[in-house]
């Protein structure tokens, strides 16, 4: 029942429009890279946002438990969970509408219907502490329980994006390791600070040669799966960009220095032997 109405949602080409117009605004708000790497989790080495989710769930579910085995002498410390919960969900709410943003097709529908049902109960939440403060316990209980039924269906929906859709895994997670120097090119057919693509046995590799020195990463963002190779090398030579979503890796160590990606990409060991470019998986 519950997979049938998430197909039924994945197909709803209706919400492409207001995901559209709310795209287009949390893009604009997440521009500067600094903003989007704090709600990124770049900073963190992954998501920031499911790590984030668990305080407003804990506290409301708390609140409600308070609710039903406590009575009237839980009503104080229901009355702060609520409280509590509200505060965290704005933290909550920005970093998962930065992830979100960077989605399409039923995976953006999904996480739209995720965010109205998490506004939903974020109100009903509200209401249920105005309510408590003004001494109307029965209400307050009635509203949060409300409230948390939203939030329940909310994290079943982010559930399905992470472990069904892998919305926020790496994408680079399940690469083979390669222990053997592989002969993957020429020396001569890298130009100057232009990504080339190889493989390495199965696994896609980026090359960038800058100067004496060639730089190896895996091709896949972590973020999403782009294609790094048709990425663009940034001007000072340190970076490179997906062509996605903008995510920046650094050469030299594979670490994600702009999001929205948060796991660093996969570096390779690289040797040039005889005018031809090796590569290995680099130690862990």
């Amino acid at each position: 029942m519950a997979q049938h109405l998430i197909k039924q949602v994945e197909g709803m080409e209706a919400l492409d429009g207001l995901c559209r117009s709310a795209t287009g605004r949390v893009g604009r708000a997440t521009r500067s890279a600094a903003v989007k790497n704090a709600l990124s989790g770049t900073w963190l080495g992954h998501q920031l946002h499911p790590m984030l989710t668990d305080v407003p769930i804990g506290a409301w579910a708390m609140a409600s438990v308070l609710d039903v085995t406590a009575g009237p002498a839980g009503a104080a410390a229901a009355r702060r969970l609520v409280g509590v919960g509200l505060l965290a969900a704005v933290p909550t709410a920005l970093s998962g509408a930065s992830d979100w943003s960077d989605t399409y097709g039923p995976e953006q529908r999904i996480g739209a219907v995720h965010g109205i049902c998490n506004a939903t109960a974020t109100v009903l939440q509200t209401a249920s502490w105005i309510a408590r403060r003004r001494g109307r316990r029965a209400t307050g209980a009635v509203l949060s329980g409300v409230g948390f039924a939203f939030t329940a269906s909310a994290s079943y929906l982010g559930g399905h994006l992470t472990l069904v859709r892998g919305v926020g895994v790496s994408h680079t997670a399940f690469q083979p390791e390669v222990d053997e120097w592989m002969d993957v090119a020429a020396l001569d057919a890298l130009s100057e600070g232009e990504p080339m693509r190889v493989k390495a046995g199965e696994v896609p590799v980026v090359l960038v040669r800058r100067g004496p020195t060639v730089y190896a990463l895996s091709a896949v963002c972590t973020h999403a799966g782009g294609p790094l190779d048709q990425g663009e090398v940034l001007d000072d030579g340190d970076c490179v960009r997906c062509p996605w979503h903008g995510s920046e890796f650094r050469l030299a160590d594979g670490r994600a220095v702009r999001g929205p990606a948060a796991a660093d990409a996969t570096r390779w060991e690289t040797k040039v032997d005889d005018g031809r470019v090796h590569v290995r998986s680099a130690a862990s």
